[in-house]
């Protein structure tokens, strides 16, 4: 135990224990969190039960969000009703 991992792959954790499931990590530094949908700051050595899927061994960004499949292939058919009409108007 001991070892600093980064909740959420960006804020900085220490594991203190590990269990089946759910880890008791203490918070490095100062970010906010979510918890039952309301707003925390969470503060340098308070400790806090997350669950062992949410620390991570390195320090990542989560990848962008995709637009909806539907979207880009109306965006696509817009770009091309447009050239054809711009097209048409030459």
């Amino acid at each position: 135990m001991g070892e600093v991992g980064y909740y959420k792959g960006v804020h900085k954790v220490k594991v203190l224990t590990e269990s089946k499931g759910y880890w008791i990590v203490e918070a490095l530094e100062e970010f906010d969190d979510t918890v039952d949908d309301k707003k925390v700051t969470v503060k340098v050595g308070e400790r806090r039960i997350v669950p062992c899927e949410s620390v991570h061994k390195q320090k990542y960004l989560a990848p962008p969000v995709k637009e909806h499949a539907y979207e880009l292939k109306m965006e696509k058919k817009l770009k091309r009703l447009v050239a054809e009409e711009e097209k048409k108007q030459e």
